[in-house]
């Protein structure tokens, strides 16, 4: 399979959240080559109760695992960080959320591309223009940037 770019959001806000995403970083060069990866920012939490602030970043890199396998690995690697999943929006060691995967459009059980609420999300956004903001988004057709410059920040 030819190498396909693929953008990933990480996110903490419990443990030592700086550790947790610089672990996750190293795992995700065992799957990606070419790897970027954004600078971290202290983020408050977005529609997930009161919780701790997060500490957010995204990563860019090219893979050659399909998009469910890709999947399957992501959330495999937070298990392994400690990741518990007690209810939707619960504080977390680490969250790798597949963002986008090469300009490629997925709607099928437990795996929608693009990520389907990135494009209001600034905590996903702001990372992700630093290393990729000329990256088009296969729905809207717009860039990273355009998508950030759209919720006004």
């Amino acid at each position: 399979m030819k190498p396909v770019p693929v953008a990933v959001a990480l996110g903490s806000n419990l443990g030592v959240r700086h550790r947790a995403l610089e672990t996750a970083v190293g795992r995700l060069q065992e799957v990606f080559s070419d790897l970027r990866v954004s600078s971290f920012h202290d983020t408050a939490p977005v529609g997930v109760g009161p919780q701790p602030r997060f500490l957010n970043a995204a990563a860019i890199g090219l893979t050659r695992l399909g998009p469910r396998a890709l999947l399957d690995w992501l959330l495999a690697t937070e298990l392994a960080a400690g990741r518990e999943r007690p209810g939707l929006g619960a504080p977390r060691t680490i969250d790798l959320d597949l963002i986008l995967y090469g300009d490629a459009v997925v709607d099928e059980p437990g795996l929608t591309l693009p990520h389907p609420r990135f494009r209001g999300r600034a905590f996903v956004l702001e990372p992700l223009s630093e290393i990729a903001p000329d990256w088009r988004d296969p729905v809207s057709g717009l860039t990273v940037a355009e998508l950030l410059g759209r919720l006004g920040l």
